[in-house]
């Protein structure tokens, strides 16, 4: 029996904060109490996404039980892909081998798994691997306060099939914030107004949280877990106290990860399911806010056991 549908990939490297404050010029206790990041992992310089995000695949469909032939469709959430073409994501299916699967990429920032995973449920196809990777590293400047402590890089990845359902989901967007995060394909031209986006997000994930739920005829006191994109820890304390969540049912994955933008969701997924409080049957709110402006957010109830 398969004991799990999610996976995670990280690069070998871990910084920590230690080093990052010692570039800045500010103290590790400085960055802690703005971000609640202790570490972050990093890629190499020559290290390529594809194979970060189909080892998460490779992974996942190893736990679900499933053969990479099996997958009827594969999609990449992503920013920071490899090259502008091909898209990541016929790349990682070449890695796996799933030899029958479509594919193509995804790009709404950090929003970026959470609609892929729209996209999956949406999709008819039986079986569909979403996989959200992001090397941040490759955007972001290490001589700059406002980000360089903040970003890590990884990949998550979650098999989609008749195990885990998901309800209602809502998308949203605002052009109107774009200016407040945003890059280029240049290294280190990563540009965020901390903030603003720290406003927008805590109003936009409260309030679409509360959207979702009434979407899917549920209340807070059915929730048994609230897995928000990683950003920042005090916008996931900011969300929980303006919603009165309980702390214990709020993923706060971000202080070994930090923020991996679309990697985020299904790296917290993966690291509740570790520590014990995501299980098989739990009803999950998932909730994500990042550049563009994007945000989302779904309930699910997590599957487990045979498709």
């Amino acid at each position: 029996m398969p004991d799990s549908l999610v996976a995670a990939a990280l690069p070998p490297r871990v910084v920590p904060t230690s080093d990052i404050a010692a570039r800045l010029g500010v103290t590790e206790e400085w960055i802690e109490s703005r971000t609640g990041v202790r570490e972050r992992r990093r890629a190499a310089p020559d290290d390529r996404l594809a194979d970060l995000a189909a080892a998460a695949g490779r992974d996942s469909l190893r736990r679900a039980g499933l053969s990479p032939e099996s997958i009827d469709l594969l999609i990449v959430a992503t920013c920071t892909a490899d090259a502008p073409v091909p898209a990541t994501a016929p790349v990682v299916a070449g890695l796996l081998g799933t030899t029958r699967a479509g594919a193509f990429d995804v790009n709404a920032g950090c929003t970026g798994f959470l609609t892929a995973l729209e996209i999956a449920y949406a999709a008819r196809a039986e079986r569909v691997l979403v996989i959200g990777a992001d090397m941040l590293s490759r955007l972001v400047n290490p001589d700059d306060r406002r980000t360089a402590a903040l970003f890590g890089d990884g990949a998550g990845a979650l098999v989609v099939d008749s195990r885990t359902r998901l309800g209602p989901t809502l998308l949203r967007a605002d052009a109107a914030g774009a200016r407040h995060i945003h890059s280029t394909y240049e290294h280190a031209s990563l540009h965020m107004d901390g903030h603003e986006t720290f406003k927008a997000a805590v109003a936009r994930l409260s309030e679409v949280t509360l959207e979702a739920l009434e979407a899917a005829g549920m209340a807070i006191a059915d929730v048994d877990l609230f897995v928000y994109h990683q950003a920042n820890a005090r916008i996931l304390t900011a969300v929980a106290e303006r919603l009165e969540l309980p702390s214990d049912r709020v993923v706060n994955a971000i202080g070994s990860l930090g923020n991996t933008s679309a990697a985020s969701i299904p790296l917290a997924l993966a690291a509740a399911e570790c520590d014990g409080s995501l299980r098989p049957g739990a009803r999950v709110l998932l909730a994500a806010f990042g550049a563009g402006f994007t945000w989302g957010a779904t309930t699910m109830t997590w599957g487990g056991g045979d498709a």
